[in-house]
């Protein structure tokens, strides 16, 4: 209903909250009491999910261009790219085999001995 009701008003600064109210209720007649404040939080959840934008108090769709809406926090860190057959740090440990590190231990134990 909010989106229909921006579109329809098409107008060149955005529609303001009473403009997209006095819309709705000319197009769907009897509306409940609570319209006035289930407004306020549809447009303030559709304000922060990123479908509308608020420019001076007028809501607005954003534009196909528009960045998407990034969450809250620090972004992550991006990954490094690895070549084909690569190995990361995290999977280095578990190359070798159990034998060759019973192997492993038999040699440093024969040293010691």
């Amino acid at each position: 209903m909010i989106l229909a009701a921006i579109t329809a008003l098409n107008e060149k600064n955005g529609s303001n909250k009473s403009a997209i109210s006095k819309y709705i209720e000319s197009s769907y007649g009897e509306l409940p009491q609570s319209h006035s404040s289930l407004l306020t939080a549809h447009l303030a959840r559709m304000k922060e999910s990123g479908e509308l934008l608020l420019i001076k108090n007028n809501y607005v769709k954003p534009g196909p261009d528009a960045p998407p809406k990034r969450g809250r926090g620090r972004p992550p860190k991006p990954k490094p790219v690895l070549p084909p057959g690569g190995v990361n740090a995290m999977s280095a440990p578990f190359l070798f085999s159990n034998l060759d590190l019973m192997d492993s231990i038999a040699t440093i134990m024969d040293h010691f001995n």
